[in-house]
C-alpha cells in the first residue's frame, strides 16, 4: 500500500513563497510519476504540476508556469512543489498523487494513489 504525505502549506500573502513536500511509502516510488494537483472550493480537482519518474520531464498548468517549481529526489521518496509569487487565486487544497504509470499526463484518472491534502491559503 502506498502512502502519500503532505506538509509545508499554510497562510501567505500575496507575492509570498511556499514550499510543499509530500513524502511517500514503499519501494516503488522512483519508478513513477509525481503530480500536484489543488482543489479549491467549489471547484473541481484540478491539475498543478506533474514529474516523470526520472524527474527528466515536468509539465506545468498554464496558471502556474513560472511561479511553481516541481522537483523530486528518489533517494529519499520525496517530491516537492516550490510556489512563488503567490497569487490569492492560489488559494487550495493541494494534493500530492502519484501515477500509474513512469510518464504521466494531467488528468486525475491517471493517477492511482492520492494524499490527505494541505491547504494554502494566499492573502490579498
Amino acid at each position: 500500500q502506498v502512502q502519500l504525505v503532505e506538509s509545508g502549506g499554510g497562510l501567505v500573502q500575496a507575492g509570498g513563497s511556499l514550499r510543499l513536500s509530500c513524502a511517500a511509502s514503499g519501494r516503488t516510488f522512483a519508478y513513477f510519476t509525481m503530480g500536484w494537483f489543488r482543489q479549491a472550493p467549489g471547484k473541481e480537482r484540478e491539475f498543478v504540476a506533474t514529474i516523470s519518474a526520472s524527474g527528466g520531464d515536468t509539465r506545468y498548468a498554464d496558471s502556474v508556469k513560472g511561479r511553481f517549481t516541481i522537483s523530486r529526489d528518489n533517494a529519499k521518496n520525496t517530491v516537492l512543489l516550490q510556489m512563488n509569487s503567490l497569487k490569492p487565486e492560489d488559494t487550495a487544497v493541494y494534493y500530492c498523487a502519484r501515477g500509474r504509470a513512469a510518464a504521466s499526463g494531467r488528468d486525475v484518472g491517471e493517477y492511482a494513489y492520492w494524499g490527505q491534502g494541505t491547504q494554502v491559503t494566499v492573502s490579498s
